[in-house]
């Protein structure tokens, strides 16, 4: 018996069809972009997902909001399973990542009612956070900029019976000589990172994360021979040996260190170094005592802050999460260094500025005591504090920034600006 058999759609044709082609133009034109400016994401965090029955198109995380595009979509099955991918990155560029979405993409339907409810109450000002899990009938305190109400909310203006919101909705701040003092990381850090290189080489050398290090320290050295750094001596290929290859980047870092350089490879590795310190208890971060009490009183205000420092972001981690103050990173928003830019470049505060979500630079208050990095920021629009503690280096005269000698002095300036 002769039968009629309807052609069947592949997965490829219906992917690139219009009802997921559109889904993903509109989570990327419209959701991603325009969440990630009213600041509900910040940085590469989070991810949005869209049902196109049976399918949903997932934006990944690792990936910046603001310039997200259709064609790094990944597309899931209704099960969670993996249909797209993007395209692979080129060398040396990470891949958007799919971890750990599949699961909750299947949930994601569940979420749209809240998901509506969260950006009104942001377009409102109002931390939804802060609301009880209490019956309709008895609304329980809200927070509107960090002060505490009670009652229903109704329509209308809310600004004329409320403090005033701060132009200043983020602020960055340096750590060495700003949030920690120089002495910090010149006389405990670098020494702990330069009597230890050895001991973690060895120890590690076989580990896939010391091997990237060395990757990064070997192209470094090249670079630095090709430069003329003084210090730098060749790093032999690895068939030379293990102790061969170990010795000459001893040496390398050790000459590093001593210059100070501000470079990835170095501060990559003195992190993963620092970590094993700090897991030991053989170290503890410092933070200046007035510390602590403004990161409190940032977070409790809605103000966003932000690390941007030339260690890396898990030395970062590393200092505000072991301090003897507790852990601080619950205070903080996220960590940036060097792999967003030199600090001496404004470019860099450019894109801290596009990455916190704000609409304008001047948003952004950076904290530092270095006068090079007060001026790259000002030139990329931020507004900019000196910090002046014992022991920073001068200032020229007639600089023209304002300084602060505690961080209770930027308080003043953050509802004046």
């Amino acid at each position: 018996m002769a039968m009629n058999v309807l052609p069947l759609t592949t997965p490829r044709a219906y992917l690139e069809g219009k009802p997921v082609g559109g889904t993903r133009a509109l989570v990327s034109d419209h959701l991603c972009r325009h969440i990630y400016n009213l600041g509900c994401v910040t940085g590469i965090d989070g991810s949005f997902t869209v049902k196109a029955a049976p399918r949903k198109p997932l934006s990944p995380s690792g990936v910046l909001k603001a310039r997200f595009v259709p064609e790094g979509m990944y597309a899931l099955s209704r099960s969670g399973a993996v249909l797209f991918s993007p395209t692979p990155k080129p060398y040396l560029q990470k891949s958007p990542k799919c971890t750990g979405c599949a699961a909750h993409a299947v949930k994601a339907e569940s979420y749209q009612y809240p998901f509506d409810a969260a950006i009104k109450l942001h377009q409102l000002g109002i931390d939804w956070n802060a609301f009880g899990h209490s019956s309709l009938g008895h609304p329980k305190q809200f927070q509107y900029r960090g002060r505490h109400l009670s009652g229903s909310v109704r329509a209308g203006p809310l600004n004329h019976r409320l403090d005033p919101v701060p132009s200043i909705q983020c602020i960055v701040l340096d750590i060495e000589g700003t949030t920690t003092p120089i002495t910090f990381v010149t006389d405990v850090l670098f020494p702990y990172a330069r009597d230890n290189v050895r001991k973690h080489l060895m120890s590690t050398y076989d580990s896939k994360e010391t091997q990237e290090d060395i990757k990064l320290l070997r192209a470094q050295v090249e670079d630095d021979l090709k430069e003329g750094i003084l210090g730098s001596v060749p790093v032999p290929s690895d068939d030379a040996g293990k102790d061969e290859v170990i010795d000459s980047l001893v040496t390398n870092v050790e000459a590093m260190i001593r210059a100070d350089r501000k470079i990835t490879s170095l501060k990559q590795l003195q992190g993963h170094i620092w970590r094993t310190g700090f897991e030991n208890k053989e170290l503890q971060g410092v933070v200046y005592e007035d510390v602590p009490e403004a990161l409190l009183k940032w977070h409790a205000n809605g103000i966003k802050v932000y690390i941007y420092s030339s260690g890396s972001r898990e030395a970062q981690r590393l200092i505000f999460g072991n301090t003897s103050y507790g852990d601080l990173r619950k205070y903080l928003c996220g960590f940036f260094d060097t792999t967003v830019g030199n600090k001496r470049e404004s470019r860099s505060y450019f894109e801290i500025s596009v990455s916190v979500g704000v609409d304008e630079p001047s948003q952004v208050m950076f904290v530092t005591d270095v006068y090079a990095e007060a001026v790259a920021a000002k030139a990329a629009g931020l507004q900019v504090l000196i910090s002046v503690r014992p022991g920073n280096a001068p200032l020229p005269e007639n600089h023209g920034f304002k300084t602060i000698k505690s961080f209770a002095d930027i308080q003043a300036e953050i509802m004046i600006s």
